[in-house]
């Protein structure tokens, strides 16, 4: 388990007692893996990077995906959650100038908010000197997004296996050598919490044994990098079922799930992304997948290295 590493930011110069400029590099990720509800995460190479200095006012000037968004200053989820942790440490908020570029889709089940929460987060640390470890990064970050799966994932890397209660613990493992992620985005986003409004408050007993049973083999086939085991330990009972009407591209694409060397398709986290672990790739694969997407929706295909380490390095 990894809970003692010191977050690693670069630190160009000082301004009296403070530090004036902090950098972070913070990975997409990928929740749930089917069976592995709020608990497991795996990091994927594509980024929120973000280099903040002191200024006499908020700004933030923003590139990439949604730059549109990202720049947007009212009701920023980046600045709301640094002036949230300064405020609750008593520290007074020092207005930052952020230069952003990110990478990462938003609303799409890729891990946005969990990394624009570590990113405050880290940079409250930084700006306000709370001399905060990993660890208490990321129990903040799990708290605040209500699990810890992602929040896991982005600072620490690899595949993160998580659990919160009544601590965090966290273990990271890398990824199997070879294994990469093709993600499959719809048109259109879906807001978590209309993907959590559909779930069930109550389960049946067979289907609590099946996932439990599921997410143990997952663990073990990913850790030990057994692809035979990945269509059956992929299965979900949870959740998925129940976010097919919000997600219509998961019953499109999961009957490749054992085929053409894909290991696995399963949400990305809550949707409406479809993640595919595959252990090879193709363009006859990249076809076959968006002939089968397309039946649904418009969609664009991420072909992504699995990420082995995290915004802590």
């Amino acid at each position: 388990m990894r809970h003692e590493t010191r977050p690693k930011v670069r630190r160009e110069g000082r301004r009296g007692p403070g530090m004036t400029s902090v950098r972070l590099r913070l990975p997409a990720t990928s929740a749930n893996l089917g069976p592995g509800f709020d608990s497991m995460a795996l990091a994927l190479e594509l980024f929120l990077e973000v280099e903040a200095t002191p200024g006499a006012q908020f700004s933030i000037a923003a590139t990439g995906r949604n730059a549109n968004i990202c720049a947007g200053l009212n009701r920023n989820l980046l600045i709301q959650t640094y002036e949230s942790v300064l405020a609750e440490e008593q520290r007074p908020v020092v207005s930052l100038a952020i230069k952003m570029h990110n990478e990462i889709p938003l609303g799409m089940g890729c891990g946005s908010s969990a990394a624009v929460r570590l990113a405050a987060i880290a940079l409250a640390n930084a700006f306000g000197e709370l001399g905060w470890d990993s660890a208490r990064i990321v129990e903040k970050a799990a708290r605040i997004e209500g699990h810890p799966d992602n929040a896991a994932a982005c600072w620490y890397g690899g595949l993160a296996i998580a659990a919160s209660s009544p601590t965090l613990a966290v273990v990271s493992v890398p990824p199997p050598p070879g294994w990469a992620a093709l993600v499959v985005l719809p048109e259109k986003p879906v807001a978590t919490a209309k993907a959590r409004a559909v779930l069930p408050e109550l389960y049946s007993r067979h289907d609590a044994v099946a996932n439990v049973q599921a997410a143990a083999l997952l663990s073990a086939a990913m850790i030990l990098g057994r692809a035979d085991l990945m269509p059956v330990a992929s299965r979900d009972w949870l959740h998925q079922p129940y976010r097919n009407e919000l997600c219509p591209l998961l019953p499109a694409l999961l009957p490749l799930a054992g085929s053409q060397g894909i290991l696995s398709v399963t949400l990305s986290g809550a949707g409406p992304a479809v993640l595919l672990l595959t252990a090879e790739q193709s363009p006859q694969q990249r076809e076959q997948i968006a002939r089968l997407a397309e039946t649904v929706c418009p969609v664009e295909i991420l072909s992504l290295p699995l990420c082995r380490h995290g915004a802590a390095g």
